[in-house]
C-alpha cells in the first residue's frame, strides 16, 4: 500500500473548499426559486382542478334539468 501523500490531501481539501465557496452564493437563491416553482406549480394544479370539477358539476346539471321519457 501507497502512503498517501501530504500534498495530495491538501489539494483535494482546496478544491473542495473552493467549489462550496463558488456554490454557497448561488444555492440560496436557487432554493427559493425552486420553491417558488413549486408553490406556482401547485396553483395552477389546484385552478385547473377547480375549472375540471366546476365544468362536470355544470354538464352535469343540464343532464337532470331535462325532463324524462
Amino acid at each position: 500500500m501507497i502512503p498517501p501523500n501530504p500534498a495530495n490531501i491538501v489539494k483535494i481539501g482546496v478544491g473542495v473548499a473552493g467549489g462550496s465557496a463558488l456554490i454557497a452564493p448561488v444555492a440560496l437563491p436557487v432554493v427559493h426559486g425552486l420553491a417558488g416553482i413549486a408553490v406556482v406549480g401547485v396553483g395552477i394544479f389546484s385552478v385547473g382542478s377547480l375549472i375540471f370539477k366546476a365544468a362536470g358539476a355544470i354538464n352535469n346539471l343540464g343532464n337532470t334539468l331535462k325532463p324524462k321519457g
